[in-house]
């Protein structure tokens, strides 16, 4: 018999499921699912949302039960009692919604039920020090002791990271842990990742971000519709097999054709500047000045902390202009988030879950939310009429949902995005701005998300939307503006820039192109 080999040892699995299944109700969330994780590796986990990938995940960290199938740890059967039961046998697992407490420190939620005591008291000192330790490892410069409220949403992902490494975990499952981190942060969270695998850590990662996660992975798994369809060593794959795999067509029918405009200018910046929300001694967004034309899509690429949110936000009145004009149609565009709805100005912010759904709704609630007074007859909702709408909404934007009356939460994260999308196009907007619209959803969903973008495009509205994400930037708008540090560095057509020429222009390391506002 041949003794195993070094790379035989390497692969023996750390965690094992075997023909899981999963049944909600009567729908089948996971059909004979089986999925071997190996110490020392990244096993990336592909897959549309409704695929399946949190819920195995779930299961994995003992968040759920499996309804049928096996768990193994080290080649041994086991049933968890718990998540904190799976943790404490090394399994950790970061969850793709926040789980942070906004009032607490940093230090506090890095800790939280797992606090360290010396004599029945929390030892503060040890805390501390464990949390500079993390967060240092992960290439941070924030203050422990600073409260998580005050952070951005890319720091707080940190955070999530940091809590679930203090933890020694033998498995890591990451759940999108990238999806607000930017270019520099998901760097280091890469090198993290790598120093984790070298002393044998099994690293679990989803995310939509396509190429980034084969970047890292060692090993990639496809699920559709609660079904494993593949598995395949990294190197032996690239893109266009993964969202082959994924949703049976190639990764060039995702993104929209390009329309024509003729429209006049609707929206319109000179000069507008924006204190930092977190630092008001600072910009920003610093003296920009741009225009989108109706019918006309524009997309704003930048690194984080370029302004692109601020920015946005801005123009929407959510936060106020330092000095600057906004003008929407000729007219200065100025007050409180409600004028400028009423006005025709609306936008689709970045946090969905936070800012743009009410969680206690339900679809058709949050669809309508905004633009209930349009549906007012003699100081009266009319009901009829308000659900008239909402039907109409859920079929023009596709939300897949068993009704209006199903609760937000039962939807899956791109079917909730376009129902943020419907919701303010509810109101009947000339402007509709999108902050990172495609954040958080798997491809299929941005594929429609961008086809809808499109659409309003043809049907005359001007679209202004943000994105990290350089693909996105490169083949969904018309023209490209390009933000660093606050400063409009470039305004670009289609197809006049290459991908690596705009990452050298978001990093700050081109400055030859001057912005040319149309």
């Amino acid at each position: 018999m041949t003794p195993p080999t070094a790379e035989d040892v390497r692969d023996e699995p750390v965690l094992r499921a075997v023909e899981i299944t999963k049944v909600y109700g009567g729908t089948h969330a996971l059909k004979g699912v089986s999925l071997d994780i190996a110490p020392g590796r990244v096993t990336v986990l592909f897959g549309e949302n409704g695929a399946g990938k949190s819920t195995l995940m779930k299961i994995l960290s003992a968040v759920e039960p499996p309804t049928t199938g096996l768990i193994e740890l080290d080649g041994s059967v086991v049933r968890f009692g718990s998540a904190r039961d799976a943790a404490d046998r090394g399994i950790s697992i970061i969850h793709q919604e926040l789980s942070l407490c906004a009032n607490l420190s940093i230090e506090d939620n890095l800790f939280l039920g797992r606090e360290r005591t010396r004599r029945g008291l929390v030892d503060s000192g040890v805390q501390r020090d464990l949390a500079l330790k993390v967060l240092r490892r992960l290439d941070g410069t924030i203050d422990p002791a600073t409260p998580v409220g005050e952070l951005r949403l890319g720091q707080q992902q940190l955070v999530e990271i940091a809590r679930a490494l203090l933890q020694n975990a033998r498995v890591l499952i990451m759940d999108e842990p990238t999806s607000a981190l930017s270019t520099p942060e998901v760097e280091v969270l890469f090198k993290v990742i790598r120093d984790l695998t070298a002393q044998r850590v099994a690293v679990v990662y989803i995310s939509h971000h396509l190429e980034e996660a084969l970047d890292i992975a060692d090993d990639v798994a496809v699920l559709r519709d609660g079904s494993m369809v593949a598995t395949a060593r990294a190197e032996d794959v690239d893109l266009a097999w993964v969202v082959r795999t994924m949703v049976g067509r190639e990764q060039e029918g995702l993104f929209p054709s390009r329309g024509t405009y003729t429209g006049a200018v609707a929206l319109e910046a000179v000069e507008l500047s924006v204190a930092d929300p977190a630092s008001p001694d600072r910009l920003a967004v610093d003296q920009v000045s741009f225009s989108v034309r109706a019918g006309e899509t524009v997309g704003i690429f930048g690194l984080m902390g370029s302004g692109r949110t601020e920015l946005l936000e801005c123009l929407a009145g959510r936060i106020p202009a330092a000095s600057g004009t906004a003008r929407l149609h000729g007219r200065p565009v100025t007050g409180p988030v409600r004028g400028r709805i009423r006005a025709g100005l609306a936008l689709v912010p970045e946090d969905r879950q936070r800012d743009g759904l009410v969680q206690t709704m339900t679809v058709g609630q949050n669809l309508s939310l905004a633009a209930l007074t349009g549906f007012v007859r003699r100081l009266v909702v009319d009901r009829r009429e308000e659900r008239s709408g909402i039907d109409s909404m859920i079929a023009d934007v596709t939300v897949k949902t068993s009704g209006p009356d199903a609760p937000i939460g039962s939807l899956s994260g791109g079917n909730q995005q376009k129902v943020v999308i419907g919701k303010m196009l509810m109101t009947g907007p000339r402007v509709l701005l999108l902050d990172e619209p495609s954040r958080g959803v798997d491809v299929g969903a941005k594929a429609d998300v961008f086809a809808l973008m499109a659409q309003q495009a043809e049907h005359g509205l001007a679209v202004l939307f943000t994105t990290s994400e350089a693909e996105e930037a490169l083949h969904v708008p018309d023209r490209l503006l390009v933000l660093v540090r606050g400063r409009l560095v470039a305004d670009l057509r289609a197809g006049e820039v290459t991908r690596d020429r705009l990452m050298s222009l978001a990093d700050g390391a081109d400055t030859t192109e001057k912005a040319s506002d149309e």
